[in-house]
């Protein structure tokens, strides 16, 4: 019988406007009711603002592959992430989106998958030893899952490492975040004033951007000096990037925008999947011993080599699964710049239009057993037709994540590491609570225990 995970429970029936307030200022999982999960276009009014939910697989095509300038990112977007990202492309749109996307790309190339290999593996090693330490207890994981992604991401856009204690500030900040974002928003929908939630996320944000911004204004110095050394990094390829259109680079304030929107995407988007990824393997030991059969196959007592990662096929697939059933931004908002009719519904200009990998990668009229931890269902037939109309954890189209091979490769190492040695068990009685925030997080964290394959 296949793992049924943990996930909020939806309500019965649409939730009332004011019990949708207090629901949604925690989580906006937690204002989905039944017909969320198949309804293929939903509807909520709200003072001076239409929201619609579009499930349906060829309007979400169109809204982010066919026609996205019609459908820019939502400005309430911009308003509840700029304390901690700025004018970054996460939320920009239009000539300026274009503009930094195309500098944004040009710097993220220094970042080649053969070339952070070696980045990724050290930092992965430094997580195996801290691991080692805390064999046979309960531990919190999302913590860790945290610390090494954002080493990574660390190593490779600055060529410097991640101290624990740096590792733990960030998490908890973010953490901290995440939440006061979220009730910023909902209070800015509800249009009730929003000064104490803003200076909570400002304060939350100030705790994370200038951990980046030392190094960024160290290294912009030495550019303009001319005193500093050439780094191999994505920081280099951004500082030295020239956009081919309008024949500029990035101002340091610009960078550090950037910068940041790179930490997030990074490492947050990651260590939430990955985390995600641990609590469902260790529900599942026979597939753990699956994926140490196939991991041993492909780098019998060795390190891993950077070809091996595309032979790690179910570990792939568990990650992919992963995605699937908790995606790391599971709503995608944007704003409709024309009045139109979608589904014999009127869309008003200015309205907001969500799209939802939570929902459609968890839609039963698109997926087999849609609620069940599967990861063979992606070397099905219909688990590869459901993945190519109702896959979207990356999003698709222009705005498509920069890093999602970055992501993948990153991921895919991290979890063959820890599988290759060691065994991950569930904690009896403790059912993580996923909340829809920035990302999707477990708000009771996710606890297992690690045993040692060497012992």
């Amino acid at each position: 019988m296949k793992f049924q995970p943990a996930y909020p429970k939806p309500h019965e029936s649409k939730t009332s406007f004011i019990r949708r307030f207090f629901r949604g200022r925690n989580s906006w999982i937690d204002v989905l009711f039944k017909r969320s999960y198949t309804m293929k276009m939903g509807q909520i009014k709200q003072p001076r603002l239409d929201v619609f939910m579009i499930n349906e697989p060829s309007w979400i095509k169109r809204i982010l592959v066919d026609e996205p300038a019609k459908y820019p990112k939502h400005h309430l977007m911009h308003a509840m992430l700029k304390p901690l990202l700025g004018n970054s492309i996460f939320t920009t749109n239009g000539d300026v989106w274009a503009r930094q996307r195309r500098l944004v790309d040009a710097g993220f190339g220094q970042a080649r998958l053969r070339n952070v290999f070696p980045y990724m593996l050290s930092a992965i090693d430094e997580m195996l030893a801290r691991l080692n330490n805390e064999t046979n207890k309960v531990y919190e994981i999302d913590a860790e899952m945290t610390h090494v992604t954002a080493d990574i991401i660390f190593r490779t856009i600055l060529s410097e490492n991640l101290s624990e204690a740096s590792a733990y500030e960030i998490f908890e900040a973010f953490n901290e975040f995440q939440l006061h974002a979220q009730r910023t928003l909902m209070l800015k929908i509800y249009h009730l004033p929003t000064f104490f939630a803003d200076r909570a996320c400002k304060h939350a944000a100030n705790k994370i951007r200038p951990v980046i911004a030392r190094v960024i204004a160290k290294r912009y110095q030495e550019k303009e000096s001319g005193s500093g050394k050439q780094y191999d990094d994505i920081l280099e390829g951004v500082m030295n990037a020239v956009d081919p259109v309008n024949n500029d680079s990035f101002s340091y304030e610009e960078m550090v925008d950037q910068i940041c929107m790179l930490f997030l995407a990074g490492h947050e988007t990651s260590a939430s999947a990955l985390t995600w990824s641990m609590y469902l393997i260790s529900n599942c030991k026979d597939l753990q011993e699956k994926m140490l059969m196939e991991i041993n196959e492909v780098a019998p007592n060795r390190p891993f080599e950077f070809e091996d990662v595309k032979k790690l096929n179910l570990t792939t697939n568990v990650f992919k699964e992963a995605l699937r059933l908790y995606p790391p931004v599971g709503i995608f908002s944007r704003e409709a710049s024309e009045n139109q009719c979608i589904r014999k519904k009127e869309v008003k200009k200015g309205s907001a239009i969500m799209v939802s990998p939570w929902l459609i990668q968890r839609n039963p009229d698109y997926w087999d057993d849609a609620e069940a931890f599967d990861p063979e269902r992606f070397n099905t037939e219909s688990g590869q037709a459901s993945a190519k109309c109702a896959y979207i954890p990356f999003s698709k189209g222009p705005r498509v994540c920069t890093g999602q091979a970055f992501a993948m490769q990153e991921a895919i190492l991290i979890l063959a590491s820890i599988v290759k040695r060691y065994e991950i068990d569930k904690v009896p009685g403790h059912v993580p609570k996923a909340v829809g925030r920035v990302t999707i997080r477990p708000e009771n964290g996710v606890k297992v225990i690690i045993r040692s394959r060497l012992n």
